[in-house]
């Protein structure tokens, strides 16, 4: 099945993976082996990659380095809100960190993350979670690393001072490097935890942001909007089938049906997505998130009724569903 990172994405986090590794020797040539990507693409800004190939260019890095077992780190502090294009600016100009936050996750996959991200909130803490579980084991380490540390430079970017973490629990073994951790935090690590976490006082989401303007964050987030559905837009057999998924969401087929419908097999169409990267169940979710963000966004149903035109015998199977896409239940999200 399709993993949850696998979307298109600007070319800019490979020019800022490459440009660190020529900083340390390795040469442009090493650093895009095998990824499918020509040198010149990282000087075309409009240019996007698959995922699958700026994880490449990852894997082809920490090869070439692994004398600098904090590479993750390092990396992370380079990703600037400039780097996110619309999504960055989405952020700069909302009014305060929890719209800021909410505007984060909503368009995650504008980003260049990795691990899936979600917030949970209790009385005396609000948690990032950081979930590594689709990253190859093999660049894991890594991807958390950048990734969290990206999210801190990104939230000392938005407020324009430097903001300490109350916590920061990592799945990972203490490495030799942990001494790396605190003066990036603020807060010293519990390794082999449970799951990765940053947390953070509560009230640090109502902080407003400086450069807030309304007008430039509707703007942005429209913009936002856009370019999240021509990322996800699908061509090939994928692309019919979630045409024919789209005409009746609240009566969904099943994929035998939708085989016959194609004249084929149900054998061959699940062969033919998985060689298109999908399946019939991801683009089902796929259909479904699409349409609960819209209509969450635009129309005056409750969560009941949208569940039901989207198909689900329960309210509760579709805000379960919906926070496994985006971290938090639609009633957050509207």
């Amino acid at each position: 099945m399709k993993a949850s990172w696998d979307f298109r994405r600007s070319i800019a986090s490979v020019r800022l993976l490459s440009e660190l590794a020529a900083e340390h020797g390795v040469s442009l040539g090493t650093a895009l082996e095998g990824s499918g990507i020509a040198a010149d693409a990282l000087e075309q800004p409009s240019t996007e990659v698959e995922a699958r190939q700026e994880l490449q260019v990852i894997r082809n890095v920490v090869r070439a380095l692994p004398q600098i077992p904090d590479l993750g780190l390092i990396a992370g502090t380079r990703y600037h809100l400039t780097a996110y294009g619309i999504w960055g600016f989405a952020l700069i100009s909302s009014p305060t960190m929890r719209s800021a936050m909410n505007t984060a996750l909503r368009y995650l996959d504008l980003t260049f993350a990795f691990a899936r991200m979600s917030f949970e909130i209790e009385a005396d803490e609000l948690r990032l979670i950081v979930d590594d579980h689709e990253i190859p084991e093999d660049v894991r380490r890594f991807c958390v690393e950048r990734d969290t540390a990206a999210v801190l430079t990104i939230q000392r970017e938005l407020l324009g001072r430097p903001i300490a973490l109350h916590s920061l629990q990592l799945r990972f073994a203490r490495p030799a490097y942990a001494d790396r951790f605190a003066p990036l935090f603020g807060v010293e690590p519990a390794f082999d935890a449970p799951r990765n976490a940053a947390g953070f006082t509560p009230d640090w989401l109502d902080q407003a942001l400086p450069q807030a303007n309304p007008i430039t964050a509707q703007m942005c987030e429209e913009q936002c909007r856009r370019l999240l559905a021509e990322r996800r837009a699908r061509g090939g057999l994928a692309g019919r089938v979630r045409d024919r998924l789209l005409r009746e969401p609240g009566h969904m087929p099943d994929m035998a049906q939708v085989a016959a419908e194609m004249h084929i097999t149900t054998r061959t169409l699940r062969r033919k997505l998985i060689d298109e990267g999908t399946s019939f169940r991801a683009l089902v979710d796929e259909v479904r998130e699409t349409l609960s963000e819209e209509l969450l966004r635009t129309a005056r149903l409750s969560i009941e009724d949208i569940a039901e035109r989207l198909g689900y015998a329960e309210a509760s199977s579709f805000i379960h569903a919906f926070k496994r896409w985006k971290g938090v239940p639609p009633s957050a999200y509207r």
